[in-house]
Parts: structure tokens; sequence; C-alpha cells
């Protein structure tokens, strides 16, 4: 019978409670936005190398390229479901949040068929 009264009680104080609300901090939106910038300008870099060094490098280079191309394709996600947040247009969003994650898969592949090719002679 206590054990009843006391989860009750405790029921009752946790309904109770005043509901608050949460805000941001002010520099949440100005590092996202930079980072996912700085992100993508690094993955361009990466591609832009990686396809000029693959002649020389080899079939490695070039698939270790299209990962990166990838992950540029992973960033640019970001802008176009932002986009979708801002004009509140759920088909845009839920589309984009179906497939979230197959440009990270595709880039994994590339890696791993980068790997494969760097470990195999000329």
């Amino acid at each position: 019978m206590f054990l009843a009264s006391t989860a009750t009680l405790g029921m009752i104080a946790v309904l109770a409670q005043v509901e608050t609300s949460f805000r941001e901090p002010g520099y949440f939106a100005p590092v996202m936005l930079g980072m996912l910038i700085l992100g993508a300008v690094a993955w361009l870099v990466a591609a832009v190398l990686g396809f000029a060094r693959a002649q020389a490098f080899g079939p490695s280079a070039r698939w270790f390229s299209f990962a990166a191309v990838c992950l540029i394709l992973f960033h640019l996600q970001f802008i176009v479901l932002g986009f979708g947040l801002l004009t509140k247009d759920n088909s845009l969003v839920f589309g984009i949040l179906t497939f979230f994650n197959v440009f990270v898969l595709l880039a994994a592949v590339c890696a791993i068929m980068g790997f494969i090719r760097l470990t195999s002679p000329r």
C-alpha cells in the first residue's frame, strides 16, 4: 500500500512540472553553418586533389576522390534540407530524410574500393 501511494505521488509530481521551452544558444546557427561550409570546402579540395593525382597514384586515388564527391553531395543535402524546412515543404524534407545517409554509404563503398585497389599491385 505504501508503494502504491509513493508511485501515485511520483506521478502527480511528474505531471505537475511546469513545461519549459528550449532556447538555442546564439552561437548555434553561425557555428553550424560555418562548419557545414568548411566541411564542404575541405571535401571539395580533397576531391580536386585526388582527381588531379589519380593518374600518378593509380585507381585507388580515384576511388578516394569519388568518396570525397559523395561527401560533398552529403553536405549539399543539408542545404536542401534547410531550404525545405524554411519553406515548410514537408514532402521535400521527408524525401531528403528518407535517403539522408545514402551518400555516406556510397562514400564508404568508394573508400573500401580505394583500399582494395591500394593493396593490389599495378
